[in-house]
């Protein structure tokens, strides 16, 4: 009965890790053939002076690229910001003082993405890439520091005090012990941090700061559809290849010993 149990347990677990590496391989071939599609679509329509002004290959990469960039300082923000952070608050000095900073970051999440962007204009002033970036990676950042605490939280006493216990300082039991086995939960923050981040910066056109939402916008009030279309599904592809990407590094970069 044990055994069958086992082969069962291993059956299902194989199964489920069988999936995930079809998945990795699906989510970005099925995204590239979805904007592609779409793309040729848009490109071979009789487009208008002002749909053709939109459409075209210049434009799409400079916006894309905006867009990519607004993802990438606010996924350095973050790791820069939680990922210490949460390692603080993980210290026993520290520990009374942990909700307070998770209450904050409940709230920058708990906002609407649009009134944080707004409210951070209107207090600085500021527009472009930081005044976009800064309150998305406010928004944001929740998902790394929660994780980076209950990763190393969650570790094995055993395995910190077997470390002291050979005489590693608790510096070295940090980095050698307690960061390592937190990786995992860690690269699972970072990934629903940058899914957000890139779903939120459609918005960042609202204080100047480009990417694919200004085409998102641009259609939507001329009421030009192929451009809001191409505009929405890069965007929506963007997304989704951040999140393959967030799942490849949780696959490669994890602990061997926890596959």
């Amino acid at each position: 009965m044990t055994r069958t149990a086992e082969i069962k347990g291993f059956s299902t677990e194989s199964g489920s890790r069988r999936a995930d590496r079809v998945r990795l391989f699906a989510q970005p071939v099925a995204v590239v053939v979805i904007v592609g599609l779409v793309l040729a679509w848009a490109f071979t329509r009789n487009n208008d002076d002002i749909e053709a002004e939109s459409i075209q290959a210049g434009v799409l990469l400079t916006k894309t690229w905006e867009h990519l960039l607004i993802a990438l300082v606010v996924a350095a923000i973050v790791v820069g910001v939680a990922v210490p952070l949460g390692v603080m608050l993980t210290r026993a000095w520290a520990r009374p003082v942990a909700p307070l900073f998770i209450g904050i970051a409940n709230i920058g999440q708990a906002a609407p993405a649009l009134g944080v962007l707004v409210l951070f204009f209107l207090w600085t002033g500021w527009e472009g890439l930081w005044a976009a970036a800064l309150p998305i990676a406010f928004y944001s950042l929740l998902p790394v520091l929660r994780n980076t605490i209950v990763g190393i939280r969650t570790v094995d006493p055993a395995l910190v005090d077997a470390g002291r216990g050979i005489g590693m300082s608790a510096t070295a039991v940090l980095l050698r012990i307690e960061l390592p086995l937190a990786v995992p939960l860690i690269l699972a923050g970072l990934r629903t941090s940058l899914v957000l981040a890139v779903g939120t910066a459609t918005l960042a056109f609202f204080v100047n700061g480009g990417g694919l939402g200004e085409l998102v916008d641009t259609g939507y009030k001329l009421n030009r559809v192929p451009v809001l279309v191409v505009g929405a599904v890069l965007a929506v592809g963007l997304a989704l290849l951040v999140d393959w990407l967030g799942a490849v590094l949780e696959e490669y970069l994890g602990p061997k010993g926890l596959s």
